[in-house]
């Protein structure tokens, strides 16, 4: 991560969004670079992500490959919200298309719905 990156996370001007495993795995590890969402978004920049406490159906992979739940794991941007792209990881009715994503090692803290803000303390810690 960029130093402006991680002044911009401790003045608290980037905001987070909690995915579930082992869909953050695979933004960070595997090229996923669009997030599925029921709901649009115009935000664009970047974004921390929050892996979720509650993982997806696939515990047996999380459990193998150590997926970190419950915290922030990585960064990204969305450069894109849109309603039909050619990607094999899209399927919902909104993708927020993702660029440049970036792991960091686990900073545990609570997720909420939609995008967020972290505690002073978790950003000071990321």
């Amino acid at each position: 991560m960029t130093d402006e990156l991680i002044e911009r996370i401790e003045a608290g001007n980037i905001k987070a969004l909690s995915i579930r495993q082992p869909w953050c795995h695979r933004i960070l590890h595997e090229g996923k670079d669009v997030e599925n969402r029921d709901w649009p978004t115009k935000g664009r920049g970047w974004f921390l992500i929050h892996a979720s406490k509650n993982p997806s159906e696939d515990r047996e992979l999380i459990r193998e490959k150590q997926m970190p739940l419950g915290g922030i794991v990585g960064a990204a941007r969305i450069v894109d919200c849109v309603t039909e792209m050619d990607s094999r990881w899209f399927y919902g009715e909104y993708g927020f298309v993702l660029t440049n994503p970036v792991e960091i090692p686990l900073v545990p803290c609570r997720g909420k719905l939609g995008f967020f803000n972290l505690e002073e303390q978790v950003r000071l810690d990321v």
